[in-house]
């Protein structure tokens, strides 16, 4: 069976929910690993053959914890993963794109094949409490991450990335 690696960082729960939503609709059709960033591994990118990789936006960048996990298996990983497929969700306040900006470019240093087009959610906290709040990502926005995690299952299953 094909394994997707869905790997997340959150700190206010927004990227959480956003990475447990793909993760429970991937289950039917592929091996799906759930791995927070900070336990995430070189050695769980090896053993993927897909991947989803899903972060908040802090300050017009992705989150310090999901930077030190490519930072960490960047290069261990360089040269042995290329081509495999790849999505992106963001978790932003205002904006998100930089954040999928720079995954992107992380993903395109190894050479991976983009599937799908940046998935951003946008909780519109602009204030410091609503920043630093507990976030609920809706059922509607929920939905689209289980399509991107049920679309690299299926891809993945198939043969077709």
């Amino acid at each position: 069976m094909a394994q997707l690696l869905i790997v997340y960082h959150s700190r206010t729960g927004g990227s959480r929910q956003m990475a447990e939503a793909a993760a429970d609709a991937a289950r039917d059709d592929a091996e799906t690993i759930l791995k927070t960033a900070d336990l995430a591994c070189a050695d769980d990118l090896l053993k993927a053959d897909g991947y989803i990789f899903c972060a908040p936006e802090n300050l017009a960048a992705i989150s310090g914890v999901m930077k030190d996990f490519f930072d960490r298996s960047y290069y261990p990983v360089l040269g042995c993963i290329e081509g495999r497929p790849y999505a992106l969700m963001v978790c932003a306040g205002s904006d998100g794109e930089n954040a999928a900006r720079q995954m992107a470019r992380i993903a395109t240093g190894w050479r991976l094949k983009e599937v799908q087009s940046p998935l951003i959610i946008c909780t519109h906290a602009q204030s410091p409490e609503a920043i630093l709040a507990e976030k609920t990502i809706p059922e509607n926005q929920l939905s689209s991450c289980r399509e991107i995690g049920a679309a690299m299952a299926a891809g993945l299953s198939l043969g077709i990335f």
